[in-house]
């Protein structure tokens, strides 16, 4: 199995942090937030990757032309550097295809793009490889197997400090509800989807409008709610929440540590 990763947006909301580091390539630690998906995504078995590329495609593609795994590896240096021997590999079985998918493509254009590269696969994964979590997907692969349905994604809780308003048409408030405590969930990504995807998709759509709308049309769109883990990085403040949990020792998403 496969899994497309949507590399190419231009993640103006993290400019402020740097104007020349794509937001996959965003660090936690040594390694960016696009390493930590694709090693969650290892640690289940997938180690097939398409990235869809945009913006600051170079740099995606240096990164791993010129992969340092010293970095998050134990090694043995030795004849003054010449010679390093690695104790653990972490890379080394990924095959990674690189696609340039447009610099202002969205989403359901990325994806139609790179459909050649998914021939003869019955199902693949997607993600918007902004966000971690420590999902079990094995549990949720095997629950979409049952299901027999075409998509699937996760839903989470709003993680916002908003709060929900309920008002009559006068403007009269009926109800006030933190977004965490009520029944709202929103679309965490970590797609599932069948071949027949792309029966339901057509040329410059946007993935989640119109070819999901069809999706559930045809009750062909089913979502996987979980509570654990989840954190997308959208922002300064949620890189500095990565942070915060790496140093703290508690990083829930590295579940190739346990």
């Amino acid at each position: 199995m496969k899994v497309v990763l949507f590399c190419g947006g231009l993640g103006m909301r993290l400019r402020d942090f740097s104007e020349n580091v794509p937001k996959p390539l965003v660090n936690i630690g040594y390694r960016p937030i696009l390493w930590n998906l694709m090693s969650y995504y290892a640690h289940f078995g997938i180690r097939e990757f398409v990235l869809c590329l945009g913006y600051r495609a170079d740099a995606i593609k240096h990164y791993f032309l010129h992969y340092d795994e010293c970095l998050s590896n134990d090694f043995v240096l030795s004849k003054g550097g010449k010679d390093i021997q690695l104790l653990r590999r972490d890379i080394d079985d990924w095959t990674i295809t690189f696609v340039d998918t447009g610099l202002h493509a969205n989403i359901g254009t990325r994806l139609r793009a790179v459909r050649r590269y998914l021939e003869g696969e019955e199902m693949f994964m997607a993600n918007y490889a902004d966000g971690l979590t420590d999902l079990p997907l094995d549990q949720y692969l095997a629950r979409f197997q049952r299901q027999g349905k075409v998509a699937s994604m996760v839903t989470v809780a709003a993680p916002h400090a908003f709060h929900i308003v309920q008002s009559d048409p006068d403007g009269s408030v009926r109800a006030i509800e933190h977004v965490g405590d009520s029944v709202v969930r929103i679309n965490g990504g970590f797609f599932i989807f069948r071949r027949e995807i792309f029966d339901y998709m057509r040329e410059g759509e946007e993935l989640v409008v119109e070819p999901f709308q069809r999706l559930i049309d045809a009750g062909q769109l089913v979502a996987y709610p979980y509570d654990g883990f989840w954190q997308n990085m959208d922002t300064f403040k949620d890189r500095q929440r990565f942070e915060e949990l790496l140093q703290s020792g508690e990083a829930p998403w590295q579940v190739w540590k346990d």
